[in-house]
């Protein structure tokens, strides 16, 4: 018996077969459907992915043969790998000098015929074979060498998605730990910044209240720009604090939600003294949905409808539908309207229109781009129409 030769790049092809993770997982479906059509083209009892590592052949899938592994200096498939780029063919091993007395042709699976295909990765290195054996000598027509060239592509294309697959995996679990100290650090700057901030208004205040009989316009103008600066910041921090949390919203599970209650609540937290007048649907309606969620996109859209009016009396309008894959919200406001080319522009991040609201503050291009990234994630779109001058109208859907 003649043992199997060491590749002269051993190290690093056992380097390229360890970034696979294959080895000594279970069985796979799309593996065994190869061997299985593999043996069946070629007429053969056995069918075997074996795969070559420092010490042992073992097989990611065995058709006809009940062992997952044998000893590597026993392995045709060792063999096979030493002339990577062509079929390794024992037509009889019995009389082959290289096998005649190997104890997997003397014994158990008593191996006459062999042929391999190589299984050549994408970095150039052979990880084994996909091979054929029979308990009797045989020759393989060309259809079948080229058969089993095909099917040997096909476990390395198998392996490759497996490759990429566990990259893309921990690549997610990298952006999931980023994102999560993102919102870790969010979350310490907006109570790091807004507390300073809220300090300097406080004061301002105190400020403007004792000291405007005796301070003069320039002094109350910079005082008023001082305020106003705080104030927009801390809203800014707010919003991206808003934004960066909209992922762990989307964790929450779904629950039942009074759709009227939810509404009125949301309503309060925009308009606490109930300024302005807002129309919900009146049936009562209770729904499965993800409240949080639902409540930082309409809390985002109810807060627009009142800062962007121009109309002496506010009015918002709420209307619900549903079919069988969706619920159906759409907010109606009686606002001065948003033009037809920035329509599809409002929900970028940090896109906001030249006008500012009806208190004098400019927008930040945070609510809104919260707004989508939310409805789409909870698996449905957002759009807004407008007549200028009379009203604009948001509809979002959330799957059910």
């Amino acid at each position: 018996m003649v043992y199997p030769a060491i590749p002269l790049n051993e190290r690093d092809r056992l380097n390229n077969l360890k970034e696979y993770n294959i080895l000594d997982t279970l069985p796979e479906e799309d593996y065994d459907n190869i061997t299985k059509l593999a043996s069946q083209i070629c007429h053969t009892p056995i069918s075997l992915i074996s795969l070559i590592d420092d010490e042992r052949q073992w097989f990611k899938s065995h058709y006809g043969l009940e062992v997952d592994r044998t000893p590597k200096e026993f392995a045709f498939c060792a063999h096979a790998i030493n002339t990577p780029h062509a079929i390794f063919i024992i037509p009889d091993a019995r009389i082959d000098e290289r096998f005649h007395d190997n104890p997997l042709v003397t014994g158990h699976p008593n191996v006459v015929f062999y042929a391999g295909v190589p299984l050549i990765s994408n970095a150039g290195f052979p990880l084994g074979t996909l091979c054929v054996i029979d308990t009797s000598a045989k020759i393989l027509d060309e259809s079948q060498i080229e058969a089993l060239r095909a099917l040997s592509k096909q476990v390395v294309n198998l392996f490759e998605l497996r490759k990429t697959k566990e990259l893309l995996e921990k690549n997610l679990k990298k952006i999931e730990m980023a994102n999560v100290e993102l919102e870790q650090f969010a979350m310490v700057a907006a109570h790091d910044l807004k507390s300073p901030l809220n300090n300097i208004i406080m004061l301002t205040d105190l400020i403007i209240h004792y000291y405007s009989s005796s301070a003069n316009e320039e002094v109350k103008s910079y005082l008023a720009i001082i305020r106003g600066s705080s104030e927009k910041l801390t809203l800014l921090i707010g919003g991206i604090l808003a934004h960066a949390r909209s992922d762990k919203m989307l964790t929450e599970l779904n629950e039942d939600v009074d759709l009227h209650k939810c509404l009125a609540d949301v309503r309060t937290m925009v308009d606490p003294h109930h300024q302005y007048e807002f129309i919900f649907p009146p049936q009562q309606k209770t729904i499965s949905i993800n409240r949080t969620a639902l409540e930082q996109i309409l809390v985002n859209i109810f807060s627009n409808s009142i800062k962007y009016n121009d109309k002496a009396n506010t009015l918002v309008e709420v209307h619900y539908s549903e079919n069988s894959e969706y619920h159906i919200v759409r907010v109606k406001d009686n606002g001065p309207g948003i033009k037809k080319e920035f329509q599809e522009k409002i929900f970028d991040l940090f896109v906001v229109e030249d006008n500012c609201d009806r208190f004098g503050n400019r927008g930040n291009g945070i609510g809104l781009a919260t707004v989508r990234k939310l409805v789409e994630a909870l698996g449905g779109q957002i759009a807004v129409s407008s007549v200028m001058g009379e009203s604009s109208t948001f509809e979002f859907t959330i799957r059910k």
